[in-house]
């Protein structure tokens, strides 16, 4: 992953801190280019929908005019909860890249799941989140 997608995405965690929503940030890529960003809003909206992966997903599918993503990658800073999991299945993402595990005693069995190297800094982020949110 390069270092343009790395700052999207610590760009997106940072306004969902601010915002006071779980700073999940999630971005699509296709042929390269970011095509699509997004964080969560579901706190802003009071819409459980308003997931990061799930707002990525419509704007990726506006822009191609295609509810089909199969040439296109998401990356994501938490592992996409089961919903999520379920809209990325039907929307054909290809692959799905993310920072943190959802839960760290599990892992995904999908082989389209793909866990990246720890990004430090994001990491540090949604982990001291959720430590002053408990």
């Amino acid at each position: 992953m390069n270092q343009l997608i790395y700052d999207e995405l610590n760009k997106l965690v940072d306004k969902a801190i601010k915002k006071d929503e779980v700073p999940v940030a999630a971005l699509i890529v296709k042929e390269g280019k970011i095509i699509a960003k997004a964080y969560n809003k579901t706190n802003i909206s009071n819409n459980v929908l308003d997931h990061a992966e799930i707002i990525c997903i419509n704007k990726a599918s506006k822009r191609l005019h295609n509810w089909r993503l199969n040439d296109c990658e998401l990356y994501v800073t938490l592992e996409p909860c089961s919903m999520c999991k379920e809209v990325i299945k039907k929307s054909r993402v290809g692959k799905v890249y993310y920072i943190l595990n959802q839960n760290e005693y599990e892992t995904e069995s999908n082989p389209s799941y793909i866990k990246l190297v720890d990004n430090i800094n994001i990491e540090g982020k949604l982990k001291q989140f959720f430590k002053d949110k408990r």
